[in-house]
């Protein structure tokens, strides 16, 4: 008994040793007035300087009480220096795109052409017209501003720009078909992205679903036995972001727009991806454009901004004038209004397509004009830049973005292996900057230079020969 008193006395000695150690320790970290001021004279906001400088301690703490020693100031100063940049640095910020979807989602989409930024800059340095009747000196509407364009662009009688097409097609559900019917196919009740699914959107503007046909296969005499005097819409649902092959049937537009007007429905199409120009023509199949929705017979057109339109987030509603204007006096028009940046961006954006210049002014056309010739020069420069790590492989741009679905070009890409796998090589890129955002394939990590503008190229090249080379350290 009295070993065992003897060894637990003993492990009280060392625990209160090691304990006091540690108050020590935590003794020695330096008080946040004394990080502070190694952090001031850099211009930046004293809210943020001390969050840093707390965290920073706070991080130090927590090394000592995990049995570590306490870091010397000049190293928690340090840190709370580098998080006082990364908590000074705007957490919306320029990316480059390498990773050949040329509508990246995640990544904003479609960049803007130089004429909408150009025009976006204008209207955000000052005043504008934007609700003011110049000929009249009295109050006007920020809706005709779009109303001439998209009618010029589209061949439509009017035209409606809301925040985003999710609300463009619930705008127009619950003004037209609120508490009626509205049919749909059962391989359009679809999932678009963000969990934003149709049959949900019918709910919420309170019409009441009515499918019909099959996932794969409907046809116009599945609509005819549906329709009814509650009837208010056919609804027609571009498949965006996915594709059904094989043994398929689906009615056209114009066998659809007969069916509705003759029992008083309308026939809204929402085409999603707001093509107005013929895909063939760039090297991919073919996406129905607004203009041949419009010819067909659909009443409302819905489409978005920023996808193959190759503008601003949006969703535009081109249409009948009658069907128009209604929208435009419901309530819901304020609600879902856009703001004087949108408008100027989709203007200019429409305004290139009206001069006939998309194929140059608008990114998103110009990136799809790119032939392998063109690519392939700049891949091979990346994959120099990488040393023995590099080499150019052939691959495939996508459209992306819930337009055109499996649509894409042949591309060349700089395919780059790292010393500890792809995956920290593109994690490494993302931590450029600006950030340089990749894809992995096959245990190599790939950059593609269709949608990487050429003004990027060196920053690229750049990260790269920083990353890969044999004495950079702790590299990848």
């Amino acid at each position: 008994m009295i070993g065992h008193d003897s060894a637990m006395g003993g492990a009280r000695r060392d625990g209160v040793a090691r304990q006091d150690g540690g108050v020590s320790s935590l003794r020695a970290l330096p008080g946040v007035e004394t990080v502070l001021a190694e952090l001031r004279g850099g211009g930046h906001p004293h809210a943020l300087a001390l969050e840093a400088a707390r965290t920073a301690i706070a991080r130090a703490r927590e090394a000592v009480r995990n049995g570590g020693p306490a870091p010397p100031t000049a190293a928690i100063a340090a840190e709370a220096q580098a998080i006082l940049r990364r908590l000074a640095r705007p957490s919306l910020g320029r990316a480059v795109n390498a990773t050949g979807v040329i509508l990246q989602t995640n990544l904003g989409r479609a960049p803007l052409g130089e004429r909408a930024i150009a025009a976006m800059t204008e209207a955000a340095r000052g005043y504008s017209n934007l609700e003011f009747d110049l000929a009249e000196g009295t109050r006007g509407s920020r809706h005709e501003h779009v109303r001439d364009l998209v009618r010029r662009v589209t061949g439509a009688e009017d035209g409606l720009a809301v925040n985003n097409n999710a609300a463009a097609l619930l705008m127009a559900l619950q003004v037209f078909a609120r508490g009626r019917e509205v049919i749909v196919s059962r391989g359009e009740a679809v999932e678009i992205g963000g969990r934003f699914r149709i049959p949900d959107v019918l709910r919420e503007s309170g019409a009441r679903l009515v499918e019909v046909g099959t996932t794969n296969r409907t046809y116009a005499a599945d609509y005819a036995a549906a329709l009814g005097d509650e009837t208010a819409a056919i609804l027609r649902v571009h498949r965006s972001n996915f594709e059904v092959t094989g043994f398929t049937a689906r009615p056209e537009a114009s066998e659809l727009a007969a069916l509705a007007h003759a029992r008083g429905a309308l026939l809204l199409d929402d085409l999603g991806s707001g093509c107005l120009v013929e895909t063939v023509d760039y090297g991919i199949p073919h996406e129905p454009t607004v203009g041949e929705s419009l010819r067909a017979g659909a009443d409302l057109v819905l489409f978005s901004g920023d996808k193959l339109l190759g503008g601003p987030q949006c969703g535009v509603i081109a249409g009948r004038e009658a069907l128009v204007a209604e929208l435009r006096r419901h309530p819901l028009a304020r609600a879902l209004r856009v703001d004087k940046l949108t408008i100027a961006a989709l203007n200019a954006t429409l305004a290139a397509y009206l001069a006939g210049a998309e194929r140059e002014e608008i990114p998103v056309w110009r990136m799809l004009a790119l032939d392998e010739p063109q690519l392939r020069p700049r891949a091979e420069a990346w994959a120099r830049a990488a040393g023995g790590r590099g080499r150019v492989v052939e691959s495939r741009s996508v459209v992306g973005g819930g337009a055109a679905p499996g649509a894409g070009r042949p591309t060349w890409c700089a395919a780059l292996r790292a010393e500890r796998g792809a995956e920290r090589l593109t994690r490494a890129l993302r931590g450029a900057d600006p950030p340089i955002v990749a894809r992995v394939e096959d245990g190599e990590t790939l950059l593609d230079p269709r949608t990487v503008d050429e003004r990027d190229d060196a920053h690229v090249a750049a990260a790269i020969a920083a990353l890969t080379a044999p004495d950079a350290g702790g590299r990848p």
